[in-house]
Protein backbone atom coordinates (compact mmCIF):
# COMPACT_ATOMS: atom_id res chain seq x y z
CA UNK A 1 0.00 0.00 0.00
CA UNK A 2 1.27 3.43 -0.85
CA UNK A 3 1.60 6.20 1.69
CA UNK A 4 -1.83 7.64 2.51
CA UNK A 5 -2.18 11.23 1.35
CA UNK A 6 -4.79 13.83 2.11
CA UNK A 7 -7.43 13.94 -0.58
CA UNK A 8 -6.86 16.76 -3.06
CA UNK A 9 -9.68 17.32 -5.56
CA UNK A 10 -7.41 19.11 -8.06
CA UNK A 11 -4.90 16.26 -8.03
CA UNK A 12 -7.74 13.73 -8.30
CA UNK A 13 -9.22 15.59 -11.27
CA UNK A 14 -5.83 15.57 -12.99
CA UNK A 15 -5.62 11.77 -12.57
CA UNK A 16 -9.18 11.39 -13.86
CA UNK A 17 -8.37 13.50 -16.94
CA UNK A 18 -5.23 11.41 -17.61
CA UNK A 19 -7.21 8.16 -17.66
CA UNK A 20 -10.68 9.05 -18.94
CA UNK A 21 -9.77 8.21 -22.55
CA UNK A 22 -9.19 4.53 -21.75
CA UNK A 23 -11.76 1.92 -22.72
CA UNK A 24 -13.59 1.00 -19.53
CA UNK A 25 -11.91 3.91 -17.76
CA UNK A 26 -13.95 3.73 -14.55
CA UNK A 27 -11.98 0.93 -12.90
CA UNK A 28 -8.53 2.29 -13.86
CA UNK A 29 -9.56 5.70 -12.50
CA UNK A 30 -10.82 4.23 -9.22
CA UNK A 31 -7.64 2.17 -8.83
CA UNK A 32 -5.47 5.21 -9.55
CA UNK A 33 -7.28 7.33 -6.95
CA UNK A 34 -7.13 4.56 -4.36
CA UNK A 35 -3.41 4.04 -5.07
CA UNK A 36 -2.68 7.75 -4.75
CA UNK A 37 -4.86 8.63 -1.75
CA UNK A 38 -5.44 5.25 -0.09
CA UNK A 39 -9.21 5.52 -0.62
CA UNK A 40 -11.83 6.88 -3.02
CA UNK A 41 -13.19 10.03 -1.42
CA UNK A 42 -16.88 10.81 -1.98
CA UNK A 43 -15.80 14.13 -3.50
CA UNK A 44 -14.29 12.16 -6.40
CA UNK A 45 -17.60 10.51 -7.35
CA UNK A 46 -19.16 13.50 -9.16
CA UNK A 47 -15.79 14.38 -10.72
CA UNK A 48 -15.54 10.89 -12.22
CA UNK A 49 -19.19 10.87 -13.28
CA UNK A 50 -18.83 14.20 -15.09
CA UNK A 51 -15.58 13.18 -16.82
CA UNK A 52 -17.02 9.86 -18.04
CA UNK A 53 -20.52 11.19 -18.73
CA UNK A 54 -22.13 8.59 -16.47
CA UNK A 55 -24.31 8.96 -13.40
CA UNK A 56 -22.97 9.40 -9.89
CA UNK A 57 -25.02 6.32 -8.99
CA UNK A 58 -23.05 4.24 -11.50
CA UNK A 59 -19.75 5.37 -10.01
CA UNK A 60 -20.96 4.82 -6.45
CA UNK A 61 -22.33 1.41 -7.43
CA UNK A 62 -18.91 0.27 -8.63
CA UNK A 63 -17.15 1.71 -5.57
CA UNK A 64 -19.54 -0.08 -3.22
CA UNK A 65 -19.58 -3.34 -5.20
CA UNK A 66 -15.83 -3.96 -5.12
CA UNK A 67 -14.69 -4.55 -1.56
CA UNK A 68 -11.16 -3.34 -2.23
CA UNK A 69 -12.31 0.22 -2.86
CA UNK A 70 -12.50 2.11 0.41
CA UNK A 71 -14.69 5.20 0.89
CA UNK A 72 -12.66 6.29 3.94
CA UNK A 73 -8.94 6.42 4.66
CA UNK A 74 -7.61 3.12 6.04
CA UNK A 75 -5.63 2.78 9.24
CA UNK A 76 -1.88 3.07 9.19
CA UNK A 77 -1.79 -0.74 9.05
CA UNK A 78 -4.24 -2.95 7.17
CA UNK A 79 -4.68 -6.49 8.47
CA UNK A 80 -6.60 -8.75 6.11
CA UNK A 81 -7.72 -12.14 7.39
CA UNK A 82 -8.59 -14.88 4.91
CA UNK A 83 -12.04 -16.44 5.20
CA UNK A 84 -11.88 -18.88 2.27
CA UNK A 85 -12.78 -22.53 2.71
CA UNK A 86 -9.27 -23.78 3.47
CA UNK A 87 -8.73 -21.11 6.11
CA UNK A 88 -12.17 -21.80 7.59
CA UNK A 89 -11.32 -25.48 7.91
CA UNK A 90 -8.13 -24.54 9.76
CA UNK A 91 -9.78 -22.24 12.30
CA UNK A 92 -9.71 -18.74 10.86
CA UNK A 93 -12.97 -17.87 12.63
CA UNK A 94 -11.26 -18.30 16.00
CA UNK A 95 -8.41 -16.04 14.90
CA UNK A 96 -10.81 -13.44 13.48
CA UNK A 97 -12.81 -13.35 16.73
CA UNK A 98 -9.57 -13.02 18.72
CA UNK A 99 -8.29 -10.13 16.57
CA UNK A 100 -11.65 -8.35 16.70
CA UNK A 101 -11.57 -8.52 20.51
CA UNK A 102 -7.93 -7.48 20.64
CA UNK A 103 -8.36 -4.44 18.39
CA UNK A 104 -11.88 -3.61 19.56
CA UNK A 105 -13.26 -3.44 16.01
CA UNK A 106 -15.14 -5.74 13.65
CA UNK A 107 -14.12 -6.75 10.14
CA UNK A 108 -14.35 -3.70 7.88
CA UNK A 109 -13.66 -1.20 10.66
CA UNK A 110 -10.71 0.94 11.69
CA UNK A 111 -9.53 1.35 15.25
CA UNK A 112 -10.44 4.73 16.79
CA UNK A 113 -6.76 5.72 16.92
CA UNK A 114 -6.39 5.03 13.19
CA UNK A 115 -3.69 2.42 13.76
CA UNK A 116 -5.39 -0.64 12.21
CA UNK A 117 -8.02 -1.41 9.64
CA UNK A 118 -9.31 -4.97 9.87
CA UNK A 119 -10.59 -6.50 6.64
CA UNK A 120 -11.50 -9.91 5.38
CA UNK A 121 -10.36 -11.41 2.12
CA UNK A 122 -11.48 -14.54 0.29
CA UNK A 123 -8.28 -16.35 -0.61
CA UNK A 124 -4.72 -15.15 -0.47
CA UNK A 125 -3.46 -18.23 -2.30
CA UNK A 126 -1.80 -19.62 0.82
CA UNK A 127 -4.16 -22.56 1.23
CA UNK A 128 -1.33 -24.96 2.13
CA UNK A 129 -0.45 -22.59 4.99
CA UNK A 130 -3.96 -21.89 6.30
CA UNK A 131 -5.17 -19.87 8.03
CA UNK A 132 -3.63 -16.95 6.19
CA UNK A 133 -3.44 -13.20 6.67
CA UNK A 134 -1.91 -10.20 4.96
CA UNK A 135 -0.48 -7.31 6.95
CA UNK A 136 0.35 -4.18 4.97
CA UNK A 137 0.62 -6.21 1.77
CA UNK A 138 2.84 -8.92 3.24
CA UNK A 139 1.33 -12.42 3.35
CA UNK A 140 1.58 -14.65 6.42
CA UNK A 141 0.63 -18.29 6.83
CA UNK A 142 -0.46 -20.47 9.74
CA UNK A 143 -1.89 -17.44 11.53
CA UNK A 144 -3.15 -18.51 14.93
CA UNK A 145 -4.39 -16.01 17.51
CA UNK A 146 -0.87 -15.97 18.95
CA UNK A 147 0.71 -15.26 15.54
CA UNK A 148 -1.88 -12.52 14.95
CA UNK A 149 -0.86 -10.95 18.26
CA UNK A 150 2.79 -10.99 17.17
CA UNK A 151 1.89 -9.36 13.83
CA UNK A 152 -0.14 -6.64 15.56
CA UNK A 153 2.62 -5.95 18.08
CA UNK A 154 5.25 -5.84 15.36
CA UNK A 155 3.20 -3.40 13.27
CA UNK A 156 2.53 -1.27 16.35
CA UNK A 157 6.28 -0.86 16.87
CA UNK A 158 6.69 0.35 13.25
CA UNK A 159 4.27 3.27 13.62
Amino acid sequence: MSQIQAFDADRALARIQELKHLDGALLPILHALQDEFGYVDEVAVPLIADALNISKAEVQGVVSFYHDFRPLPPGRHVLRLCRAESCQSMGCDKTIAHVERRLGVKLGETTPDGAFTLRDVFCLGLCAHSPAAMLDGEPHGRVTPQVADMLIESAGRRQ
